[in-house]
């Protein structure tokens, strides 16, 4: 029996789909958590050496807290030259190791449910890993080398608002035909595309003439939490802190240990004892000396993933509420910090304004207006943020706009995709 693996990569969720017998499913790879459907894209290596995955790795680490290693948005590495290894417990692990190391543990759920050893897989990857050519084909071939490392042999790639692009085109019925303007909002990325879809018996194709425009744009849901921890958090751990240097100059705190709470997974490259040692030294002569110390316990101890939990937490909250508050409590430092709604889109507003930015040059390069898409698609949590919902409702009526399974769309598709491939 010939079985095709569509795989979702993701920033934060990654997922399944087999095809086989000329049927796609969705499959469960996520044992530890609610859905079992997705499975977060997640590593934690203990001092032991063992090394975990998905939720089982967050269950891990929350246990172990203050040691051991915990990897996440490890996608959001793909296009940089910067990352290219790292040591843990001594060991050497490449980017394209580690990444295979998920992918693995996902290829070990598929083959047990098809009972047998598959090659063959469709990848998704964003419109966009990088504006930048050299380094957006450097992220595929990583993830191609991540690919072969765990042994698929046949390796091919969709879009992944072309994935979901099939996945919509099966809820249409036969020979109806539709324009279609895909969104998907992933951890990462946005991806966009205006394309022409036909219900019936060849929905598992894509024409190239199909596909109108594509386009995205590297802002996902990391990127707004990353915002509220910035503007709301970052305080609470020196970021507005200045210190005495030996020749009695103030300085504020050095960029390369402060702004790497702008992304929560950088947090632990300052687990190096020469930067706490500094921190240290900083904080002798530092006027908020108890924001310094919050900042040395937030790496030592580990607490980067709990805090940035706390923060999504919130931010979700305000999908649906017009007020929340980020809480966090360790140590001596408690946090109650409240947020509005309106405060969180004048947060988030520049990133938003990319968004639409690229949303109206993908309806451009498309020829399209708006009175000529039919259907608007939404897919991906980041969908759901109010802000970002409100760039659609203000171009097309509410009545246009359709949503499926903010999780699983993209792979389903993917596996849909095989059919293009093999």
């Amino acid at each position: 029996m010939s079985v095709i693996f569509g795989l979702d990569f993701g920033t934060t969720n990654s997922a399944l789909s087999v095809s086989y017998g000329g049927k796609t499913e969705v499959i469960d790879i996520g044992e530890y958590n609610e859905n079992g459907k997705t499975l977060r894209s997640v590593l934690y290596f203990d001092e032991e050496r063992n090394v975990f995955v998905g939720q089982e790795a967050i269950n891990q680490y929350i246990h172990n807290m203050a040691t051991g290693r915990f990897m996440q948005s490890i996608k959001s590495f793909l296009p940089s030259k910067q990352f290219d290894y790292t040591y843990i417990n001594g060991k050497r692990y490449e980017l394209e190791d580690l990444i295979a190391i998920i992918l693995r543990r996902i290829k070990e759920k598929g083959e047990k449910y098809v009972g047998q050893k598959v090659t063959k897989i469709v990848m998704g990857r964003p419109v966009v890993f990088s504006e930048d050519k050299e380094k957006d084909t450097l992220a595929q071939e990583r993830l191609r080398s991540a690919a072969i490392k765990v042994g698929f042999k046949e390796i091919f790639f969709q879009f992944e608002p072309v994935a979901a692009a099939l996945s919509f085109r099966e809820t249409l019925k036969s020979e109806e035909e539709k324009i279609v303007l895909i969104g998907d909002f992933g951890g990462g990325t946005s991806d966009f595309t205006a394309i022409k879809l036909k219900g019936g018996l060849s929905a598992s194709l894509i024409r190239s003439s199909e596909i109108l425009s594509l386009g995205g744009v590297y802002i996902g849901g990391d990127k707004f939490d990353s915002e509220l921890m910035w503007r709301k958090i970052s305080k609470y751990f020196g970021r507005n802190v200045s210190f005495k240097s030996m020749t009695n100059q103030n300085l504020p705190m050095p960029t390369a240990i402060i702004g790497k709470l702008k992304q929560w997974h950088l947090i632990p490259q300052l687990r190096d004892r020469k930067i706490i040692e500094q921190m240290g030294q900083i904080r002798q002569t530092a006027d908020n000396k108890g924001a310094v110390s919050n900042l040395i316990n937030l790496i030592e101890d580990n607490f980067g993933f709990i805090l940035f939990q706390s923060i999504e937490k919130a931010k979700i909250e305000l999908s649906s509420l017009k007020k929340s508050r980020i809480v966090f409590s360790e140590r001596n430092l408690k946090i109650k910090e409240d947020i509005t709604r309106e405060e969180f889109d004048s947060i988030i507003y520049a990133d938003a304004k990319k968004i639409k930015d690229c949303i109206n040059k993908v309806l451009s390069d498309a020829s399209l207006m708006e009175g000529d898409v039919d259907i608007v698609f939404l897919t991906g949590g980041s969908s759901r943020v109010p802000l970002i919902r409100k760039i659609f409702t203000d171009k097309f009526s509410d009545d246009k706009i359709r949503e499926m399974d903010a999780f699983t769309s993209v792979v389903y598709g993917l596996g849909l995709s095989s059919k293009m491939y093999f």
